[in-house]
């Protein structure tokens, strides 16, 4: 297969794992005779300092003409103002927006190695392996709104459409299908008049697919039941700032930001793969960043956009047996002794 990918570094570490995502990917167009090509652009603040948008045009032109896009990270304390004209978090936004990514689809999984350093007792994490679903251009980060400017109010609208609340719930059933056959809806109905839409909506697609059982969580309850029992839960499907909460809420029955990755997909195989980290302007250039979130990244890419299942398992089951053989980045290494970020991504290169 040949494909063509468009890598954003971005800010931060972003560079420094995306490499090393780069460095996985032609490992595997290696072994399994694939063509990859890698066409490097700017978004972010880097893009902001350049060229004074987070998302230049020239950017959006080059990964029209991809199959794929591979993200680093955006932001810094640098362009941390939230009152600024020009933000590195609208590059997200837009890009978001101008390929229809739609459906945020987020992985978490417990790895037995590393489940005695996760906040929680280690009984509770056995099992965990969840999907989480978040609408991605709708809700209210999309809404119309009303800054405060130099008077006393503001506002920002949570609005949602049936068309746009059908699409994400379909993707959400059609996961549900291919893994254990559970979809939880989290929404807030008792409330908001939008989540009503959302509930009455998610239960007419369910009509669609009686092989899966649909259970509703209000989302303050969500918050406590992926505390209290997270092994319960197969697939999750959520609104776009629900989504947003609960999703970093989940990401640390895993031990570390560092540990997951995501995708962004619009309506055909086309998508954008991240980790859920930031860019941890902290650490930049100390060879401590943890690839890990953006290799698997780069499994999901494989699986959802290029429909390569076998290879995606292969960089898989290579960072969970790197993980078993006790290696470990600064973030997951609790006090003990760690390697480089080189140095664990060539570990799992020598394990594909």
């Amino acid at each position: 297969m040949k494909a063509s990918i468009m890598v954003l570094p971005g800010d931060g570490i972003g560079p420094e794992v995306t490499s090393k995502a780069i460095a996985v990917l032609e490992k595997i167009a290696s072994k399994y005779g694939h063509e990859f090509t890698f066409n490097e652009a700017l978004m972010g603040g880097i893009a902001i300092d350049k060229f004074g948008t987070a998302l230049p045009d020239e950017t959006l032109r080059l990964g029209e003409q991809s199959d794929a896009i591979l993200l680093g990270a955006v932001g810094g304390p640098k362009w941390d103002n939230p009152t600024a004209p020009v933000r590195p978090e609208q590059g997200l936004l837009k890009i978001r927006k101008h390929f229809g990514l739609f459906a945020n689809l987020r992985p978490v999984k417990t790895y037995p190695a590393l489940i005695e350093y996760t906040p929680l007792r280690p009984e509770m994490l056995e099992g965990v392996d969840m999907l989480f679903i978040r609408e991605l251009t709708g809700g209210i980060y999309f809404g119309p709104r009303q800054e405060a400017g130099d008077g006393d109010s503001s506002y920002d609208t949570m609005l949602y459409t049936r068309p746009e609340i059908e699409r994400v719930a379909h993707v959400a059933f059609r996961a549900a299908q291919g893994r254990r056959k559970k979809l939880t809806s989290v929404d807030k109905a008792n409330v908001l008049a939008v989540m009503r839409l959302w509930r009455k909506t998610v239960v007419e697609v369910h009509e669609d697919y009686a092989d899966v059982a649909l259970e509703h969580l209000l989302v303050d309850a969500m918050t406590m039941h992926l505390l209290t029992r997270p092994s319960s839960f197969d697939v999750v499907v959520a609104g776009n700032m629900f989504g947003d909460i609960i999703t970093d809420e989940a990401s640390v029955l895993s031990g570390s930001l560092g540990m997951l990755p995501s995708a962004s997909l619009a309506s055909e195989r086309f998508g954008l793969y991240e980790p859920i980290h930031g860019s941890a302007p902290d650490i930049a250039g100390q060879g401590k960043a943890n690839p890990t979130g953006t290799i698997l990244s780069t499994a999901m890419l494989l699986r959802y956009s290029l429909d390569l299942e076998t290879e995606a398992q292969a960089i898989e089951q290579a960072v969970e047996n790197v993980l078993a053989e006790g290696a470990r980045t600064a973030d997951i290494a609790h006090g003990g002794s760690f390697i480089s970020t080189d140095e664990f991504a060539q570990a799992i290169l020598n394990q594909i």
